[in-house]
């Protein structure tokens, strides 16, 4: 069988902040730094990348997601940052401000189930963001850096954080196409 590329994760489906985020994304791409933009449709709040997973996983991963206790809670977007610094510069993030604690406290109750599973610690922490570019090259910079100023305020809007989702990921050579394998959703 083969392995399953997959992490946790809450989707964006908001339109509003779907929309706020294609747009952050274009006014990135203007400053025509090396960017590799995250396809609207594909921005997620990651909680936890798991990489290859065997098939029989799947069913035990989500029997630990369905045991999280969380209420819908909404997640505010807003701001753009860039990990691990602006003077080094490999992703562009949209932050979360209310929502972050809510979030911590969902990856806080899977990460000793997943160690459980077989799953090492994540190595990276949890830090409650989304992904929206990343940066290939130094190309453009200086204008990049004023870009991300300008943005460090933008309000994208708000999103229901209600389903958990584990998720597939086939990378293609135009990128990533997600997939969900299971869902916990708390309405």
């Amino acid at each position: 069988m083969e392995p399953i590329r997959s992490f946790i994760a809450f989707d964006i489906e908001e339109e509003t902040v779907a929309s706020n985020l294609a747009k952050a994304q274009s006014m990135l791409a203007e400053t025509d730094a090396d960017l590799k933009l995250v396809r609207p449709e594909n921005v997620h709040i990651t909680l936890r990348f798991l990489g290859d997973i065997s098939p029989e996983l799947v069913g035990k991963i989500h029997a630990e997601m369905e045991k999280t206790t969380f209420a819908p809670f909404d997640v505010e977007v807003k701001g753009v940052g860039a990990f691990p610094n602006l003077r080094h510069i490999s992703v562009l993030w949209a932050g979360i401000r209310k929502g972050a604690e809510e979030l911590r406290a969902v990856f806080s109750q899977l990460e000793p189930r997943l160690y459980e599973l077989g799953f090492g610690p994540d190595a990276k922490g949890f830090s409650p963001h989304l992904t929206i570019a990343r940066v290939r090259t130094s190309r453009n910079k200086p204008e990049l850096i004023e870009c991300v100023k300008g943005l460090e305020n933008y309000e994208f809007g708000v999103v229901r954080a209600e389903c958990l989702r584990l998720k597939k990921s086939v990378l293609t050579p135009q990128g990533p196409i997600y997939s969900v394998l299971k869902e916990t959703c708390r309405r």
